[in-house]
C-alpha cells in the first residue's frame, strides 16, 4: 500500500508519497490547488505505483482549502482520511531534530496515516454543510447590521444629539422613516408640523402623531450639534440608515432560505422554549450527527462551554470559566438560546434563578444554563423526539 500525505494551502498543495515501511518514494512535490494539479498528483502517484498497490490519502481539515481536492478523490474512487491539525502536531515534536528540508508538513501527515493512530474528521452531509453555511452568513449580517447600527449612533450624537432621547427605539420603523427623509434639526423644522405627525401616525399605526411631532420640533429647536462638517456626516447617516434597511431585507430572506433548509430534517431542536427555527438551525448545523459524541459531556466541550480550572502543582484555582476552545458558532447559539430560555422556558428559568440564589453572577448563571441546555439537545438530537419539560428537569 502507498500513503500520500498531503498538505493543504490556497494556491498550492504539496505531496509525499510513502510505502508501508515509512520509505519515502521520490521526493515531496507541490501541484496547484485546481483539475489539472489534481490530474497532476495522480500522474506522479502512477509513476511511483507500478504494481498498482492500493493508495490511501491523508489531509488536514485546514479552512476550506480541503474540500476541493478531498471532493475530486472520493469522487474517483480513493480513500481519503482527513485529520485534525493538532495530530500532525503532536508527532512534529518527535522530529524536532530534523532540519526543515528532512521535514516537511506532507510527510508528518503520511507519517500520521502510516502508524494508523488518529481519529479522522467527520465530513458532514451535503444539506448540513449548506445549513452551517447559511447559519453562518446569517451571524456575519448580523454583525454588520449590529455595526452600521453604532456608526448611525455616533453620528447622531454629533448631528442631532437630542434625537436618541425621542425613540424608545431609534431604529424602529418610525425612527428610520423619519431619519431617511429628515436627518438634521433644520430640516426637521423645515417640515410642516402637520404633516410630520401624519408620517409618525402612518408608520406607528397610531400609537404616534401631533404630540411627537411636537416634542421632536421642540428638541431641534434646542439642538446642540456639529456645525463643523454637517454635510458629510449627514451624507454618511443617510447612507448607514439605507445600508440598515438593506441589511434588514438580507437578513429576512436568509432566514427564510434557513428555514427551509432545516424543515428537510427531522429536528425537535425547536420544540424547546427559547430555541426558534433560526438558533434551532444553527445548533443544528454546528453539531451535525450527534452520535459522533458519545456523551453529553462531550458535546459540551465541543461548544467550548465546558469550565476550565487553572492548576499548577498543588495549587488548584477556586474559580472556574468557559474553556472556549471548542466551536464558536455553536457557543454563541447556545448562548443566544439560554438567554432567551432564562424568560421563557419555566425549566431554565428556574435553574437560572436557582444559580442566582447561589450567590452567582448573571453571565455565570446564563453560563450553567448553557450547559443545561446541551444536556437536553443531546437527547433530542439522540431520541429525536419533541421537548418534554418534565424529562428536562
Amino acid at each position: 500500500m502507498l500513503i500520500i500525505g498531503i498538505d493543504i494551502a490556497k494556491r498550492c498543495h504539496e505531496a509525499c508519497i510513502l510505502d508501508t515501511s515509512g520509505k519515502m518514494k521520490g521526493k515531496p512535490f507541490s501541484f496547484p490547488n485546481s483539475h489539472t494539479g489534481a490530474d497532476t498528483l495522480l500522474s506522479q502517484i502512477q509513476k511511483h505505483n507500478p504494481d498498482s498497490l492500493p493508495i490511501e490519502f491523508g489531509m488536514e481539515a485546514t479552512g476550506h482549502y480541503w474540500l476541493a481536492l478531498y471532493s475530486r478523490l472520493i469522487q474517483d474512487g480513493f480513500t481519503v482520511h482527513v485529520i485534525n491539525p493538532i495530530q500532525s502536531d503532536s508527532l512534529r515534536n518527535l522530529y524536532i531534530r530534523k532540519t526543515k528540508t528532512d521535514m516537511v508538513d506532507s510527510f508528518l501527515i503520511a507519517e500520521v496515516i502510516r502508524f494508523g493512530r488518529f481519529s479522522q474528521t467527520s465530513l458532514a452531509a451535503p444539506d448540513i454543510i449548506a445549513l452551517r453555511q447559511l447559519c453562518r452568513y446569517r451571524f456575519c449580517l448580523v454583525d454588520q447590521i449590529s455595526d452600521v447600527k453604532r456608526k448611525v449612533i455616533s453620528l447622531l450624537d454629533q448631528v442631532f444629539p437630542e434625537y436618541e432621547t425621542l425613540f424608545s427605539d431609534v431604529f424602529g420603523i418610525s425612527s428610520r422613516t423619519m431619519l431617511a427623509d429628515f436627518s438634521t434639526p433644520e430640516e426637521f423644522l423645515a417640515v410642516d408640523t402637520e404633516k410630520l405627525a401624519a408620517i409618525l401616525a402612518r408608520t406607528s399605526r397610531g400609537r404616534l402623531g401631533l404630540n411627537q411631532a411636537h416634542r421632536t420640533q421642540d428638541a431641534a429647536r434646542q439642538s446642540f450639534g456639529v456645525k463643523l462638517g454637517r454635510e458629510a456626516l449627514v451624507f454618511e447617516l443617510r447612507q448607514l440608515v439605507a445600508q440598515i434597511s438593506f441589511l434588514e431585507e438580507q437578513l429576512a430572506a436568509l432566514g427564510d432560505q434557513i428555514s427551509q433548509y432545516y424543515d428537510r430534517f427531522s429536528c425537535t431542536l425547536h420544540t424547546v422554549p427559547g430555541i426558534g427555527k433560526i438558533l434551532a438551525a444553527a445548533i443544528l448545523s454546528e453539531i451535525g450527527d450527534a452520535t459522533r459524541f458519545s456523551a453529553p459531556e462531550k458535546l459540551v466541550a465541543f461548544a467550548g462551554i465546558d469550565p476550565s480550572i487553572r492548576q499548577s502543582g498543588q495549587f488548584v484555582g477556586n474559580q472556574s470559566h468557559m474553556s472556549k476552545r471548542g466551536s464558536a458558532y455553536l457557543r454563541r447559539a447556545v448562548w443566544l438560546a439560554s438567554s432567551v430560555a432564562t424568560l421563557h422556558n419555566p425549566v431554565m428559568k428556574t435553574f437560572y434563578q436557582k444559580k442566582r440564589n447561589e450567590g452567582k453572577a448573571h453571565r455565570t448563571a446564563v453560563g450553567a444554563v448553557c450547559r443545561k441546555l446541551l444536556y437536553t439537545v443531546f437527547a433530542l438530537l439522540k431520541s429525536g423526539q419533541p421537548y418534554d419539560p418534565n424529562l428536562a428537569r
